[in-house]
């Protein structure tokens, strides 16, 4: 005879009964696992390329009344709370990348760096530790390519010390994103959030000798660059093309996939151009929905690749099925 659902419930509350009355003594000895230190490390091949993306740690923290800035805090809470985040919370995942595209070895975006994961107690900062573990050595990357200023992603750069992360790598950056952080003055012009960053910003890349590039550029092999402004003025994601596989790295066109693919309209805290912000990501993940394509989020939950399809006025992500053997 098939269980029922009542059935089924009866028994689970029959034996937590039985084992809750049951003697301290019985049963064999409960195991101890010694705690280890995890490691956030998932390989991708796309065509022959290699890509390891990096566990940089995240963010838990209570939901700031202006989270999104164009809908009432309790209505952004009630889209955390569907996701199952913590009560009045959210979490952001932090996630780089590293591509071997066998003539060079490519890291897009480097995560929050080694002096957030001391101030923070390992919180975030992982991706070096992760590197690390994957064999990666900072000094072998040739290329780094950043998509925008915030700190999460120009952290890593540099060493606790302040030293280089990558001596020898060539640093590039968009043009348009390195023309508005260089002028004070456009800080007066930022929203909040932005307005807040730009002595991060100066601190962060001083000293560091960087090369621009442009929207609609091959700036690695393989690995064109994407305009995709709001979040910043010159904020970029990356397509990674190798023979007919290809995949959208789109970086921060949204945060929080449960809030802001779901409501592409709301802005976030962080978008400094917030009508421009949505207006990408509808471009975006239509082009996206409509090619099937293979999508990489810097704040998608880890390992942060899936798809994008529309879902009524939004859009919904699909992870992929992690295969740790892939």
């Amino acid at each position: 005879m098939p269980m029922t659902r009542r059935a089924l419930f009866a028994s689970v509350a029959a034996a937590g009964a039985a084992s809750a009355l049951a003697p301290l003594g019985a049963g064999p000895a409960r195991a101890e696992i010694a705690p280890t230190a995890g490691t956030g490390i998932y390989r991708y091949k796309v065509g022959s390329h290699d890509v390891i993306q990096l566990m940089d740690g995240a963010r838990t923290f209570p939901m700031p009344d202006k989270f999104v800035a164009n809908v009432s805090k309790d209505e952004a809470i009630k889209a955390a709370a569907a996701a199952y985040m913590p009560d009045g919370k959210v979490t952001i995942p932090f996630s780089p990348m590293v591509v071997n595209t066998g003539s060079k070895l490519v890291a897009i975006d480097t995560g929050n760096g080694l002096g957030a994961f001391a101030a923070t107690k390992g919180a975030v900062g992982q991706a070096r530790g992760n590197m690390a573990a994957a064999g990666i050595d900072p000094a072998k990357i040739d290329v780094v390519l950043i998509s925008h200023f915030h700190g999460d992603h120009v952290g890593g750069l540099k060493n606790a010390d302040g030293s280089p992360a990558f001596p020898n790598a060539e640093i590039k950056v968009p043009a348009g994103e390195l023309a508005f952080w260089s002028d004070e003055a456009n800080a007066a012009k930022a929203n909040g959030f932005n307005k807040a960053q730009f002595p991060n910003v100066k601190k962060m890349m001083a000293g560091l000798k960087v090369t621009p590039y442009e929207p609609d550029k091959e700036v690695a092999p393989g690995i064109t660059s994407v305009a995709t402004p709001g979040h910043t003025p010159g904020h970029t994601s990356f397509v990674i093309a190798s023979g007919s596989k290809k995949i959208l790295v789109q970086i921060d066109v949204t945060n929080i996939p449960a809030m802001f693919l779901t409501h592409p309209d709301w802005h976030a805290a962080f978008d400094n151009d917030g009508d421009l912000a949505a207006a990408t990501r509808h471009k975006i993940y239509d082009m996206a929905a409509a090619e099937k394509l293979t999508v990489v989020g810097y704040h998608f939950p880890y390992p942060c690749v899936g798809h994008v399809e529309k879902d009524g006025k939004g859009y919904r992500l699909v992870p992929v099925a992690w295969d740790p053997n892939g």
